[in-house]
């Protein structure tokens, strides 16, 4: 006999939340709906969807609309979301699973920027230790193909010597790289 179809759903539901958990380390299933996470985050009048209502939508198991969505890219990271949520979800770790999520499923977005400066920015951290801006936005700008958006703000940021075109490598370079490295077998086991 076979469960009704409500039932199957359901249970195709869960496994979209249980796989975030797993892979995140998150009780995404302790989510309460506070809107804590959301209310305290600086990017939220910027993202498609709130912290909060991406939880929702992994409770859901809205796969698709989840991983499609522009904040997992749009979000900073900052943790002031993971800070404030009363049942200690770390919900910026959340973000990041989703991210590689979307990657590894070639999940199409609209905007490609975001992921675009995201994957720069790693970049430009994983070999410098740092990040080197110059080198970083080069990434970014050959990735993203939008060359030309900001460029207005270059000649400010050179004269005010907040742009240098030579990378400085932290003392740190080879233990960061040992943290990205540790970081990659890490998912390789989830």
């Amino acid at each position: 006999m076979t469960q009704p179809l409500q039932w199957q759903d359901e249970a195709a539901d869960m496994r979209f939340m249980r796989e975030v958990e797993r892979r995140s380390g998150a009780p995404v299933s302790a989510c309460f709906q506070c809107h804590k996470c959301s209310s305290g985050c600086p990017l939220a009048p910027d993202m498609d969807l709130l912290s909060s209502q991406v939880m929702r939508l992994i409770h859901l198991g809205q796969q698709d609309e989840v991983l499609r969505s522009e904040t997992i890219w749009t979000c900073a990271s900052c943790e002031a979301c993971t800070t404030r949520c009363p049942m200690g979800i770390d919900v910026a770790g959340v973000m990041d699973t989703l991210r590689i999520m979307a990657v590894e499923r070639a999940v199409e977005i609209t905007d490609r920027r975001p992921p675009s400066f995201n994957k720069a920015f790693l970049t430009s951290v994983r070999w410098h230790g740092r990040v080197f801006e110059a080198g970083m936005m080069a990434l970014y700008k050959l990735a993203s193909r939008d060359f030309f958006s900001d460029i207005e703000k270059v000649p400010g940021m050179i004269k005010k010597r907040k742009l240098s075109f030579l990378p400085h490598f932290s003392p740190a370079a080879k233990a960061v790289r040992r943290v990205f490295k540790r970081a990659q077998e890490e998912e390789k086991k989830r």
